[in-house]
């Protein structure tokens, strides 16, 4: 199963991400996703997992959860908008990490791309950066990989490009 991971798209669809998400089986949002248009036209291009971030109020909270814990290929996945840098996350997500034992934990919130394993919680840690022109990241970013018999294979790291462009270009 390929996966196409984003977050912090803030109200802002880069349309290259249909293209770099074009053979995914699957779209995860992490968050921040900003209107309900954005996640609209990832469920209509691609089954689509997005949970709420800070940003986000109203329509998306009543379509999307805080958080959600599901597998996928034997994979167990935690997803959520805001976790903290592994392995001292925030309490709420540190007690479902305790609960469900995700073999890979994702978040957005910070718009930088990280991506390490937590030997503490024994898991995977993912963080795509952000996609979309808000924030104070430099480059757009996404991530893409492999869900294959309960391992997490082929991961990608995508940039598209600089969040926005100044007025002198």
């Amino acid at each position: 199963m390929k996966i196409g991971l984003l977050s912090d798209t803030h109200g802002y669809l880069d349309p290259k991400i249909f293209k770099y998400f074009e053979g995914v089986d699957e779209i995860w949002h992490a968050g921040d996703i900003g209107t309900m248009d954005v996640l609209e036209e990832l469920k209509k291009f691609k089954p689509t997992i997005a949970v709420w971030g800070n940003i986000d109020g109203g329509a998306l909270r009543q379509e999307c959860q805080e958080g959600e814990v599901f597998e996928r290929s034997g994979v167990r996945i935690l997803i959520t908008h805001i976790a903290n840098k592994p392995p001292k996350y925030n309490k709420k997500v540190l007690s479902y990490v305790k609960k469900y034992h995700p073999k890979l934990l994702v978040c957005g919130h910070s718009h930088i791309l990280k991506v390490m394993p937590d030997k503490v919680n024994n898991l995977l840690f993912m963080n795509p950066g952000a996609a979309g022109k808000h924030g104070f990241h430099k480059i757009k970013t996404l991530l893409r990989f492999d869900l294959v018999n309960g391992e997490i294979k082929n991961l990608e790291v995508i940039e598209m490009g600089p969040r926005a462009k100044s007025l002198d270009q």
